[in-house]
């Protein structure tokens, strides 16, 4: 089975393939790469791009066309890279040139490589190209490329403990970034010290903020710090340990991931993030109102992007909030539909330990597509909390508070906060608190019956739409928590 991009490569061209997609944001190690290839074929390696051309050629710069027109009087082996190919590929006149040329091309030993982030093929161009998608660097080649800086900083007897930790916390970051983040941790601490790894993992996140629809958390409570979700809370215990190599023994799949839909400020976000933590794996965040609204880079650049880093540090849990917000115009907008459709297949088939959380609020914003089962393991509805969920929410923020919850009587003020939601409690509590500080006295009990009275319930605003909510939950999703005293599913209590 062929794994490397490198050899996927060099056995494209070995099987006639004239022209390839080379889908990468990673332009040097590419073209290194290419070039590996290259000798191994005995072919030069032409780099072409818009600014100068093909090296020696200046007629050959300018526009895409050119380049071709180039190609077309070259007769020696070589493999042709066209630099930055998604911002130039959109030329009718050089795509007929490129379909003109292409029957020459496997007789004198040439191929056409386009190198770009994400490559939305002409479709003239579709049936004729391969196509190959450089992922970030793994354990085993960050590892050489970070002995080689210590070599050159004459760094010698590297702890291998330490090392291990400094790749680790490099998984997610291309080549470049990961070798300038190393260099820079390891003259901060003067060495491979015990502190590199720690310094990777702040410049990483650094890193990531350049792209805006990616987002890297490290600080989030586990499932101890959510209230309720009794069943949810039972499914994903089943699935801690199905990540490992015992669990495919068995003959377990690696779990895909959830859909968690219901009322907002129940608690979904909350679930999501605790995940990670208990699972003990990296949390990365996809907006994807960012994706779609990036001035910087395309929407199929982004989640090429966000696919990429999550699968590099696979396992990790990637969260997606109101998913529904994202591809609400999916159905109308050919390139909405696009992306919707790419990421569809991979949430499918993806082969990497990425377990994906999405959450959702509005049933009517969500495409059909993407509840299908394979998408996801399972659909959970997480509704209104029931008495006893709501007296363990206030016990977990009178905690947080350093209050001790058993000198507050959680069940009547529970039973006193129907309806409310979990950060509607939440904030009660906090309202409770600014009275009690603001009258330099201790909380009581009274301050968060009264805070609880004065708390106008998300439910009363929108009962209508948290009934449609629940009816259309009904026999299509799994409860997140069952309460013995309800008579009907999804019922009140």
């Amino acid at each position: 089975m062929i794994t490397k991009p490198r050899e996927e490569l060099s056995l494209l061209i070995r099987s006639g393939w004239r022209l390839i997609a080379l889908e990468t944001f990673e332009e040097d190690r590419a073209v290194a790469m290419v070039q590996r290839v290259a000798e191994g074929l005995e072919r030069s390696c032409d780099v072409w791009s818009l600014a100068t051309g093909f090296e020696g050629d200046a007629q050959s710069s300018g526009s895409f066309d050119a380049a071709i027109r180039a190609i077309a009087v070259r007769t020696s082996p070589a493999l042709f890279v066209i630099l930055d190919a998604h911002r130039v590929i959109d030329d009718p006149l050089a795509i007929r040139r490129l379909r003109d040329v292409l029957p020459t091309l496997a007789s004198r030993k040439q191929a056409l490589i386009l190198l770009g982030p994400a490559l939305d093929l002409p479709a003239e161009l579709q049936r004729e190209a391969g196509r190959i998608e450089l992922p970030l660097p793994g354990e085993a080649e960050l590892r050489a490329l970070f002995l080689r800086v210590l070599e050159a900083a004459e760094i010698g007897d590297a702890n291998d403990g330490l090392l291990d930790e400094a790749i680790r916390g490099s998984l997610g970051l291309t080549a470049t970034e990961s070798v300038r983040v190393f260099r820079k941790a390891i003259r901060i601490q003067g060495g491979l010290q015990a502190g590199v790894p720690e310094v990777i993992v702040r410049e990483k996140r650094r890193a990531l903020r350049r792209t805006p629809s990616l987002t890297f958390h490290e600080d989030h409570g586990g499932l101890g710090e959510v209230g309720g979700l009794g069943e949810l809370k039972q499914w994903l215990g089943e699935r801690r340990s199905a990540f490992g190599s015992e669990a495919r023994r068995f003959g377990l799949p690696a779990p895909r991931g959830l859909l968690l839909l219901g009322v907002q400020g129940c608690g979904k976000s909350v679930a999501a993030k605790a995940v990670a933590k208990e699972w003990q794996f990296p949390l990365l965040r996809l907006d994807l109102a960012a994706a779609f609204g990036s001035s910087t880079s395309s929407p199929e650049a982004s989640i090429r992007e966000t696919i990429a880093v999550a699968e590099s540090l696979a396992p990790v849990v990637l969260w997606i909030d109101e998913i529904e917000k994202g591809f609400a115009g999916s159905g109308s907008d050919p390139s909405s539909s696009r992306v919707f459709g790419s990421f569809l297949t991979w949430l499918s088939e993806k082969q990497s330990p990425v377990f994906v959380v999405a959450t959702a609020n509005d049933v009517h914003g969500l495409p059909p597509e993407l509840l299908r089962r394979g998408r996801f393991d399972e659909l959970f509805f997480v509704d209104l909390p029931t008495s006893a969920e709501r007296a363990e929410i206030l016990a977990i923020h009178l905690r947080k508070r350093e209050r001790d919850p058993l000198q507050f009587p959680l069940e009547e003020l529970a039973e006193e906060a129907a309806r409310l939601t979990g950060a509607e409690l939440e904030q009660a509590v906090t309202a409770a608190l600014y009275v009690a500080f603001a009258d330099q006295r201790d909380l009581s009990a009274n301050d968060l019956i009264n805070a609880i009275g004065e708390t106008v319930p998300l439910y009363d605003t929108y009962e209508e739409r948290i009934k449609e909510l629940r009816d259309w939950g009904r026999g299509r999703t799994r409860p997140a928590s069952i309460d013995a005293k309800m008579v009907d599913y999804f019922g009140g209590d």
